[in-house]
């Protein structure tokens, strides 16, 4: 996603009640400290990217609102047209950290054109997300 303020090539399950202003899916991509995404309650949030180009991932780098995050992340990805597959399991910490795919996820170097973040397991009683900062790091193909 484009840090300029542009159009998004990405989706999300919901937004806290529905004030996109102040808790859009933008502001995981706006390099600022003091926004976020923050989902409604429920359970199975995601975040759907499709990226404009064919994509190598290496890394994936979330940073969670400690008491806000996921137990466990399943990421899906796919190329243009075909259905999603199951790429691997991701177990982040309860933290505020930002968390590096590399070391803490170990994301295999996987090509696609679109990849899908489901958060299956909140650490919140109503199964709220918020996510500050999403950053996937790769190469265009």
């Amino acid at each position: 996603c484009p840090r300029d303020g542009g159009a998004c090539p990405c989706r999300v399950s919901s937004v806290l009640n529905r004030d996109v202003k102040q808790f859009g899916k933008k502001h995981m991509f706006d390099a600022s400290e003091e926004t976020c995404w923050n989902s409604d309650q429920g359970t199975c949030q995601w975040v759907t990217l499709d990226f404009p180009r064919t994509v190598k991932v290496s890394q994936l780098h979330i940073q969670f609102q400690g008491g806000f995050s996921s137990r466990l992340c399943m990421l899906e990805g796919c190329r243009a047209g075909e259905e999603l597959v199951k790429i691997s399991d991701l177990y982040p910490e309860d933290t505020h950290a930002m968390q590096i795919s590399f070391a803490a996820f170990q994301v295999e170097e996987t090509v696609l054109d679109k990849l899908k973040i489901t958060f299956e397991n909140s650490t919140d009683f109503f199964g709220r997300i918020v996510v500050y900062h999403l950053g996937v790091l790769g190469e265009r193909l």
